[in-house]
């Protein structure tokens, strides 16, 4: 039986409603899932049901992730059925949308309430949103070069931001509950989200490496995203685990090795790169869950005249 035969799974999905969720929640109900979002915000999308919860209060993070999805549940008799997953996205998306501090306390706190409350509940299964910020270059101070290309899940993560500091303080909270429940909690390192409309300003990222440099010149497509995050749920027996959550290409018509002379010469290659090979490089989740993208952006953006 393949991955994509196996029954789907209950999932509370936080943050549902945001960029990434939008689409990854419509994956998952197409494979066969049930869902239930998290969220301050509504997300009108059929067969969804939103509580409203600010996770950043351990009480309702907890009764949240231990509730009836919808009131089919009562009929049972038997208290709300057991979760299978927890795909944890809910936080403030980037630097700049609130003060340093609140940014900081909010995703650190959610995450360890949400992760805290799964695992002494009993849920076995935990994918958290860690970040390609975590890189330290995304919101660097200044024009910052990365130590080393590609960019892989074993690479010295060095944010100087708030919002990357968060993200890595996640990694280790993963990382302690992990070990102490015997869990699996998988954390995403997840690029520039791109949803379908978006590959319009490609044709502009083309024409201006500099400005990509930032993200890497990487990228997810939202939709592949959700395809990820599938391949987590079905995915047991890993333990606690970072995924660089990518597209397979560079958003360059150069071969990458090639690109990366002419536009990052400063960062050395630790080894050689895949022809078109993204420099965030995605080949761990290829390799051990199976990811195959189907949202190219060459697919989207005409190539060169």
């Amino acid at each position: 039986m393949s991955a994509s035969d196996t029954p789907g799974k209950r999932i509370v999905f936080t943050g549902g409603t945001g960029k990434a969720g939008r689409h990854a929640i419509p994956y998952l109900l197409e494979h066969g899932h049930e869902v239930l979002n998290l969220d301050l915000v509504p997300f009108a999308h059929p067969g969804v049901r939103t509580l409203i919860t600010d996770l950043t209060d351990s009480g309702q993070a907890f009764n949240a992730l231990s509730m009836h999805f919808d009131s089919s549940g009562l009929t049972t008799g038997k208290g709300p059925a057991p979760v299978d997953a927890i795909v944890h996205f809910a936080a403030i998306p980037a630097l700049l949308l609130r003060p340093d501090n609140v940014t900081f306390q909010a995703n650190v706190v959610s995450t360890y309430n949400v992760i805290e409350a799964a695992t002494k509940l009993g849920i076995r299964k935990i994918i958290i949103a860690s970040s390609e910020t975590t890189y330290g270059v995304c919101f660097a101070e200044g024009d910052k070069d990365y130590k080393t290309f590609p960019l892989e899940e074993d690479y010295d993560v060095d944010p100087m931001d708030s919002y990357g500091l968060s993200k890595v303080v996640n990694e280790k909270t993963a990382r302690a509950f992990a070990m102490r429940s015997g869990a699996d909690i998988y954390a995403l390192r997840i690029g520039n989200v791109i949803e379908p409309h978006e590959y319009q300003r490609f044709p502009g990222f083309l024409a201006d490496p500099p400005s990509r440099k930032r993200n890497a010149w990487s990228y997810i497509d939202a939709r592949d995203l959700g395809q990820i995050v599938d391949l987590c749920v079905r995915r047991d027996g890993l333990g606690f685990q970072v995924f660089n959550a990518v597209n397979d290409e560079i958003t360059a018509y150069e071969p990458t090795a090639e690109f990366l002379r002419k536009w990052a010469p400063n960062t050395p290659l630790s080894r050689e790169l895949e022809a078109s090979e993204a420099p965030l490089s995605n080949r761990k989740i290829r390799e051990v869950l199976g990811f195959k993208e189907r949202h190219n952006w060459r697919q989207y953006v005409a190539g060169p005249s």
